[in-house]
């Protein structure tokens, strides 16, 4: 009887087992099977999101390359087109000087004439220079006034021949290089 007693409570906890089984809804067996493959499909998503990751990084450093080395040609086209700049800024003051030694007059003196006749030339070489390098003169008498290009100092009345807003006078001539302004030119300007 005793042995009959242990084979039923034996028999009772294997019913409990598999009650307690059905009841959760899953064989032990399958639960391992389930939990192995959750572990393998993790560490293959885990990879595809990594690679995902460096191919969005190699796009964003290949993109950065490409604005980088268009800044770069953009900056070194401009070094060349502006490249006379400071060498035209520090001209322009002889330039003037020249000018103004051409607006002597010569009074029939031999010595002063020559004098004349070379700093003449000294400036036509000079500004030939200027211009074969991209740098032109802005503001001359008659032309309507550009703020952009020109600075104006002083008003005058309209003569007959002219109308409101055109350059009277200038005071000082200007020069741009290119499309940059290297020196606003100084005009008096009609109202």
């Amino acid at each position: 009887m005793a042995k009959k007693n242990q084979e039923e409570q034996v028999q009772e906890e294997i019913k409990d087992e598999e009650e307690a089984q059905d009841f959760a809804g899953e064989n032990p067996e399958e639960v391992t099977s389930e939990s192995t493959e959750a572990e393998e499909v993790d560490p293959l998503a885990d990879m595809k999101q990594q690679l995902a990751d460096k191919d969005d990084d190699l796009l964003r450093a290949q993109a950065e390359i490409q604005n980088i080395q268009t800044r770069n040609a953009r900056e070194l086209a401009n070094i060349r087109k502006y490249d006379g700049q400071k060498l035209a800024e520090a001209i322009l003051p002889v330039v003037d000087n020249l000018e103004r030694a051409l607006a002597v007059d010569v009074d029939g003196d031999d010595k002063v004439a020559q004098i004349h006749k070379g700093v003449e030339i000294t400036l036509k070489t000079l500004k030939s220079a200027l211009t074969a390098n991209g740098i032109e003169e802005v503001g001359q008498v008659g032309d309507d006034f550009d703020p952009q290009t020109m600075q104006g100092v002083q008003t005058v009345p309209a003569e007959d021949d002219q109308k409101a807003d055109q350059v009277a006078n200038v005071l000082q001539k200007g020069y741009v290089l290119q499309d940059r302004v290297i020196r606003p030119a100084m005009v008096a300007v009609t109202q």
